[in-house]
Order: C-alpha cells, then structure tokens, then sequence
C-alpha cells in the first residue's frame, strides 16, 4: 500500500509538472496565458492534496543539529537602510503589517517575543541540493495575525525584504493564509540559540518546515496581506517564481 501511495504521489506530481512545462513557448500564444493559468490552479490543488494544512515537517533532536549550516541566497543586504539598521545592532528595527488587515502595526523583536512563540528543530532543504538541520526559534505567524486582524478578502501573505535581487528589486515571496497559519511556520529571530546572524536573515526571517529554501524569505522588512498577486511583481507570487519556479515548493 505504501508503495502504492508513493507511486501515485509521483505520477501526480509529474503530470503538474508536464503541465506547466514548456512555459517561454507558450507564454507567446494568446491560449497560452490561459493554458498557463489553469496549469498554475491545477499545481495548487495538487500540492494541497499531497501536503495539505495538518502535515507536519519531521522534528529532530538536538543531538541532529547539523554542525555546518551554509546561509542560501544573500548573505549581506547592501540598501543603504538595511545597513543603517545593522550599524546600530538592529535596535531600531521593526516589521511592518499591512494591507487586508484590521489594524497595521509595526513590531520590534521584543513585541514579536511577547507573542506566541517556539522552539523547533528541522531541515533545511535547497533547491541547490544542501540540506542541514538547525534549531529555530521565533513568533508564529498565525499568532501575528491574529494580533493584526485578517480581512476576509485576503487569501496570501506577502514578505518583502531588505536584500535587492536587481537594483532597485527587494527579495519578495508568498504563502497563502492555510501555509501562514500552519504551526510550524514561524518568523524567526535566533538560530541555535543564538540571535539570527546576518548571513541567515538578521534581524527576522520566515521559516516553513514544509517548503525549499527559496520561500524562507530573509531579512524581512515588511509583510503585506493581499487578496491576488496582480501587484506583486510579475504576478507569480515571489522573486523567484517570477523567474519560472514553483510558488509551492513543497518537500
């Protein structure tokens, strides 16, 4: 029977893929766009069966912390309001919350630590292939949002960071209200007990257990709840995505 189940898992992810295979050829028709569009809903609601909101990432124990931890993406933002921030220790800093929400806020780490907060050891994976186990801790998401208020009308929450991609292009990435609330979806503020490095997103992160690293958005300036992604970029939902990848990177 497992076998069984594994089987069908990779035949319906491998027919999503095909689906959405091919884009730049596509994209150039006038069908194309809807051929595009109805393969990217499909590819959700796949996704959404194969890891659908009560799945849980594998915890580990502390004896499993990975003694070498490589930091992905940018290692150090360059904007000249990341580095001011950085000069004084981050205690400036706060997050700020908007968009389809009852009452936008900012929030200092110290605002985050009195929310609901927790400690969890998981992997990290790659798109490159790396993976390395490490020991999080920081607010959950879900407990940000309730202390913002969410409008019925919002269906993602958008993270938009200091890091530059292009000039000009701050580091953008999504997840939708079911991922956001998720309990191991957590805004992180230290890695192995210790505040969160530069190189890892100081002075906060995102972290899912559940998604590659290329949706942990890092060093993060300010989260907006919104019903569509029409403004955000090319539209895709993240950085990345606007460059052909998957907007759920499930592992």
């Amino acid at each position: 029977m497992t076998d069984r189940r594994s089987f069908l898992r990779m035949a319906i992810m491998g027919t999503a893929g095909i689906l959405v295979a091919g884009c730049d050829r596509i994209s150039q028709s006038g069908w194309g766009t809807r051929v595009l569009g109805s393969a990217e809903g499909l590819n959700r609601r796949v996704q959404a069966l194969l890891a659908p909101s009560s799945s849980m990432a594998k915890e580990y124990s502390e004896a499993d912390i990975s003694p070498v931890f490589h930091a992905n993406g940018t290692t150090q933002p360059g904007t000249p309001a990341y580095r001011a921030l950085m000069a004084n220790q981050f205690r400036d800093y706060t997050l700020q919350i908007d968009g389809l929400v009852n009452r936008p806020t900012r929030l200092s780490i110290d605002d985050l630590k009195k929310l609901d907060t927790r400690t969890q050891i998981t992997r990290h994976d790659c798109v490159e292939g790396w993976s390395a186990i490490g020991k999080w801790q920081g607010t959950l998401l879900s407990a940000v949002l309730d202390h913002v208020g969410v409008d019925p009308q919002a269906r993602f929450v958008v993270f938009h960071c200091f890091d530059e991609m292009d000039v000009g292009v701050p580091y953008y990435e999504s997840v939708d209200i079911g991922e956001a609330r998720h309990p191991q979806t957590l805004l992180a503020f230290a890695l192995n007990d210790q505040p969160l490095p530069v190189p890892y997103g100081a002075p906060l992160r995102l972290r899912l257990g559940r998604q590659l690293g290329y949706k942990q958005a890092k060093y993060l300036s300010r989260i907006e709840l919104v019903k569509s992604f029409d403004a955000i970029g090319d539209g895709k939902g993240g950085y990345w995505e606007d460059q052909g990848y998957e907007w759920y990177a499930g592992i």
